[in-house]
């Protein structure tokens, strides 16, 4: 049956389909609700010890696809991984991560020079670090989650790029509540205690340039 033969009725029905359909289509491309961001800017306790007279590169972290992201994760089983929902970090984990080492060992005032591998820098070393954990993990579902961040560095001699030391910085910390403040200020915590273990495992191994 062709258009021209159907209903009044059917035809009124045919047109609110159509509408339907177009109305359905707007509400798609309104796109997903943007994200709280939350800042990860730890606090890293004060480096004490002797100078000592290499120059470090830093090298952006590895980390497995999860983790390479600005979302937050969280695990509620040993199998699964899952993201907080609406809440973020301002950047992609590694490049943080980074930003924060370079930071820690500028701050130490113990050491020649310190920047990204890629800026050219002329270093006796490099770092290089791999991001295993650093999530939320839920024992209970509507307990406060303990965070666990987990590094692994490696200092790298330049320019043959042999391990001369290595460290496995792990750090826990426990939300004070169920709530993204609460385990946001935990990260933080975590990290900046790793961080602070990277840092003066490092520089306590006096290695000559």
């Amino acid at each position: 049956m062709t258009e021209s033969h159907l209903h009044p009725l059917s035809r009124r029905h045919a047109i609110i389909g159509v509408g339907a359909v177009v109305l359905s289509g707007c509400s798609v491309l309104q796109g997903p609700a943007i994200p709280q961001l939350y800042v990860l800017r730890p606090q890293v306790p004060a480096s004490m010890g002797p100078r000592v007279n290499w120059r470090l590169a830093i090298a952006a972290p590895d980390a497995v696809a999860g983790l390479d992201t600005a979302r937050i994760a969280l695990t509620r089983s040993p199998t699964t991984m899952d993201y907080f929902a609406n809440a973020a970090w301002t950047d992609r984990l590694t490049l943080i991560v980074q930003r924060q080492l370079i930071q820690a060992f500028d701050t130490s005032g113990r050491i020649t020079s310190v920047d990204r591998d890629t800026s050219g820098l002329e270093a006796d070393f490099v770092l290089q670090t791999e991001i295993r954990d650093f999530q939320a993990r839920y024992d209970t579902p509507d307990g406060a989650p303990q965070v666990v961040v987990s590094i692994q560095a490696k200092m790298a001699r330049m320019p043959q790029r042999e391990i001369a030391t290595s460290v496995n910085a792990t750090q826990q910390s426990t939300a004070a509540a169920n709530e993204i403040n609460s385990i946001v200020v935990a990260f933080n915590q975590a990290c900046g205690a790793a961080i602070a273990q990277i840092v003066n495992s490092t520089l306590a191994m006096q290695m000559p340039a």
